[in-house]
């Protein structure tokens, strides 16, 4: 009965419905086995205090059911946690206390911190089963201050997960008999086939899913047979979708997705994986119903990372709101590293082969971002994965003119932190092309000297670092071009003696049409800022 009481109540609270008036006479019993919430007028009720004041006054012995703030008009969710725990309380203490008893105990802990001690105890040595459960749950759920109050999550995990109860799925057949644990533990020991063969045959019952899941989570990666066909990877889909709200059994499950589809790409890039709608759709709910676990979050970030590789999956998850999804993440976890690392890298899977890209949640990145990176000062990968998210943002106009000072500093900065990772110095130069193109203040802040040298020392350090490569100096080039755009650089880049270094460029790679037109354009604006030579210091010359 509490299993179904506890999914209808977390159905309500994913609505934003608190129910307000939780206790024993809301709980219809349909059959011997099935029971409904009911009494959901009081949602509506509830938000007129003077109609609910009267109705509360008129009937006092029901209020004791109520938590303390509901008395001052105050509901939340943690509102009807307190309820629960008045019902789940007395269903436990009904064999040893009579109904005048439990109504002074309901009302007592309301300002008694400590009132539950002396039922727990009575409990125990009534030996009330379950009772270690409960003496866990009770005093986590009837807690005067409602911060301190746990979620209807925690009390699903606690009961259901952590203990010995059957499983609170309201989906299991009602009647279905319950296989003994160690018929499923002796069945779990065989091969993945037989493994997966019992997960199919028991999909409906939560507790055989977590042993399953934990039993391939622990064998070695050669005798899972990784990766698996897509039937098999499905399945494990159809797994999450049904006990989507069981924490757990979306972590087992996401930690093996990722493990067969990443072994997929690993032996073939261009495989095809998980893109379809309804994939996309079980990954993010899944996100929506557990926002509180990081640990979720990082591997389904990974998960869709690589389901974003598919254009048209990118395009289904922007739609879908990750990009505002992400960002948020990025805000309330800016300590946690893997949190940042992984929301960077969906940003820029996200952006990176988009056709179309909405950019009104990405210009709140470029203010965002600069503060995760700050957090992270010699991180390596994280500035790598920044600079590549901060790329494709330049390039897409979402860095406003009064960013583009720090901006260039970021690249900057973290081109001299991590000059041997060729993917961050690709990004960092095109991104400052892209800068450079638009913004005059944005080619100044490359040229102008400061105290770790100018960006054209440290430029012509990494075309000589990466000569050889034709995609870096393409993107240097590329640079050069758009700096040679504005007169009053011009002159720096004469000193500073680009002109020797885009001649070289052009005579080592003739054959890519790209490099030479830049190289060219670069060579003529310096050539004609340069003062012809008088006849005397002509014929001076040898």
């Amino acid at each position: 009965m509490l299993g179904q009481v506890l999914d209808a109540l977390e159905y309500l609270h994913q609505l934003d419905i608190i129910h307000r008036n939780l206790k024993p006479s809301n709980i219809a019993l349909v059959s011997s086995t099935h029971c409904k919430l009911q009494d959901l007028s009081s949602h509506a009720l509830m938000t007129d205090k003077a109609k609910w004041n009267i109705r509360a006054e008129e009937d006092p012995f029901q209020k004791s059911w109520m938590a303390p703030e509901a008395l001052n008009f105050s509901f939340s969710q943690k509102s009807d946690i307190w309820s629960l725990g008045c019902i789940i309380l007395d269903m436990v203490s009904c064999s040893f206390i009579n109904r005048a008893e439990a109504m002074h105990l309901r009302k007592s802990i309301r300002s008694m911190p400590d009132g539950l001690k002396g039922v727990l105890r009575t409990m125990e040595e009534k030996k009330i089963p379950d009772v270690e459960t409960f003496r866990s749950l009770l005093p986590s759920m009837l807690q005067i201050d409602p911060s301190e109050r746990v979620t209807i999550r925690d009390v699903i995990h606690i009961t259901f997960v952590s203990s010995n109860f059957q499983s609170s799925s309201a989906a299991l057949t009602l009647h279905q008999q319950v296989v003994p644990a160690f018929i499923t533990d002796l069945l779990l020991e065989s091969n993945v086939a037989s493994i997966l063969e019992v997960m199919q045959n028991f999909s409906s019952q939560p507790e055989v899913q977590l042993r399953a899941l934990k039993r391939l989570l622990r064998m070695p990666e050669d005798q899972l047979g990784l990766p698996w066909p897509m039937e098999l990877v499905e399945m494990l889909i159809t797994i999450m979708k049904k006990h989507e709200r069981i924490l757990d059994i979306q972590l087992y499950a996401c930690s093996l997705l990722l493990h067969s589809l990443g072994q997929a790409l690993a032996q073939d890039p261009a495989a095809e994986v998980l893109s379809d709608s309804s994939v996309i759709s079980v990954l993010l709910s899944t996100l929506w119903n557990h926002p509180e676990s990081e640990q979720l979050l990082v591997t389904v970030y990974s998960l869709l990372t690589i389901i974003s590789s598919q254009e048209s999956a990118s395009e289904k998850l922007q739609n879908a709101g990750l990009f505002e999804h992400i960002l948020e993440h990025l805000s309330a976890f800016s300590t946690n590293r893997d949190i940042c690392i992984n929301g960077l890298r969906l940003l820029w899977a996200l952006m990176v082969d988009a056709i179309t890209v909405n950019k009104t949640p990405l210009e709140k990145a470029a203010v965002l971002i600069p503060e995760v990176l700050a957090t992270y000062p010699g991180d390596v990968e994280m500035a790598e994965a920044g600079c590549g998210v901060f790329g494709l943002l330049s390039m897409l106009g979402c860095i406003k003119e009064h960013q583009f000072e720090d901006v260039v500093a970021l690249f900057l900065r973290s081109i001299r932190l991590c000059p041997d990772r060729v993917l961050l110095v690709n990004n960092a130069y095109r991104g400052l092309a892209s800068l450079a193109k638009v913004s005059e203040l944005a080619a100044l802040q490359v040229v102008v000297p400061e105290e770790g040298g100018s960006g054209l020392d440290l430029l012509q350090e990494m075309y000589r670092l990466y000569k050889d490569d034709p995609e870096v100096v393409e993107n240097v080039c590329m640079l050069l071009a758009h700096l040679a755009n504005y007169k009053e650089i011009l002159p720096e880049l004469v000193s500073s003696g680009i002109g020797t270094l885009v001649q070289e460029i052009k005579e080592r790679f003739t054959s890519s049409l790209e490099l030479v037109s830049y190289a060219e354009t670069v060579l003529l604006r310096l050539e004609a800022t340069t003062p012809p030579r008088s006849a005397g210091e002509q014929s001076a010359l040898p």
